[in-house]
C-alpha cells in the first residue's frame, strides 16, 4: 500500500489527474514534494542514459548515465526563471514551489515513458542494431516522452485556471510557446555535452564536437540508414564484374 501511495503521489495516471492536480495545491508540505520529484527523475533518466549509452560499453553507458540528467535539469533551470516571471507579470497566483511541482511532475512522466521503451531499445542493440538507428530511436523515445510529459503540464495549468482560478487563461498560450524554447534549450545542450553514444569503433568519449549541428545530424542519420544496402551492394557488383574481366582474359 505505501509504494502504491508514493507511485501516485509522484506519478500521475490519466484517470486520476485531477485528484493529482488537487494534491498539488492543498499539500502543505511542497518542498519535501519538489526534493522526491528530483530524486525520482535523476533515477529515472539515469538508468535510461545507461541503456542509451551500453551500445558503446560500460564507461559510455555511466558517462551518459550522468549526461541525461544533467540534460534535462540544465534545461529546466535555464528556461524555468523567464517563465515564471512572465506567468507572475500576467496575473498568475500560482506560488513558486506549485510551478516547480507542476512542471517537474512533467517531467517525471515524461522520464517513466522514457525508461518503459528501454527494453525496446536493449533488443535493438542485442540484435546488432544500426549506430545510426538507434540514434533516430532515442530521438524519437525522447520526442514521444516529451509530448506526452507536456501534455500533462499543459492539463495542470488548465485546471489551475479553470478549476482553482489561480492561473491566467493567457499563461496557459504562453506555456505552449515555452515548451518549444524549452525544446530549442534542450537540443542546444544536447549537442555541447554530447556523445550519449557513440560508435563502436571511435572508443570511450567524454566529450565530441561534431561539425554541423542537430538537425543536419538526424538528417544524415536517416540518409545513412537509408543508403546503407546501397552502399554495400555497388562493391559487390565491381568485384563480380573484375573477376568476370579476369577470366575472359585468362581464357584468351
Amino acid at each position: 500500500m505505501k509504494t502504491r501511495f508514493l507511485l501516485t503521489d509522484l506519478l500521475p495516471g490519466l484517470h486520476e489527474k485531477d485528484e493529482f492536480f488537487d494534491k498539488i495545491f492543498h499539500e502543505t508540505k511542497t518542498w519535501g514534494r519538489i526534493w522526491r520529484l528530483t530524486l525520482l527523475f535523476i533515477f529515472l533518466t539515469f538508468i535510461y542514459g545507461l541503456v542509451m549509452g551500453c551500445y558503446s560499453g560500460f564507461l559510455q553507458a555511466i558517462t551518459a548515465g550522468i549526461k541525461v540528467p544533467v540534460l534535462f535539469l540544465l534545461s529546466l533551470l535555464i528556461c524555468f526563471p523567464a517563465f515564471f516571471i512572465i506567468q507572475f507579470i500576467l496575473g498568475s497566483k500560482m506560488h513558486l514551489p506549485q510551478m516547480i511541482i507542476i512542471i517537474l511532475s512533467g517531467f517525471i512522466l515524461t522520464a517513466a515513458i522514457m525508461v518503459s521503451f528501454a527494453p525496446i531499445v536493449v533488443l535493438f542493440v542485442l540484435t546488432g542494431g544500426n549506430y545510426y538507428f538507434l540514434q533516430l530511436l532515442h530521438v524519437a523515445v525522447f520526442a514521444l516522452a516529451g509530448i506526452f510529459g507536456m501534455k500533462m503540464v499543459l492539463d495542470a495549468l488548465k485546471y489551475s485556471c479553470e478549476q482553482k482560478n489561480v492561473y491566467p487563461r493567457t499563461g496557459v498560450e504562453v506555456f505552449r510557446f515555452w515548451v518549444i524554447i524549452l525544446a530549442f534549450v534542450g537540443i542546444q545542450i544536447a549537442w555541447n555535452i554530447q556523445p550519449f553514444l557513440a560508435e563502436k569503433t571511435e572508443g570511450y568519449n567524454l566529450f565530441k564536437k561534431y561539425k554541423g549541428n542537430f538537425y543536419t545530424a538526424v538528417i544524415y542519420s536517416i540518409q545513412q540508414l537509408a543508403s546503407h544496402d546501397d552502399t554495400v551492394r555497388p562493391k559487390n557488383n565491381d568485384s563480380q564484374l573484375q573477376f568476370f574481366h579476369d577470366t575472359t582474359k585468362a581464357m584468351k
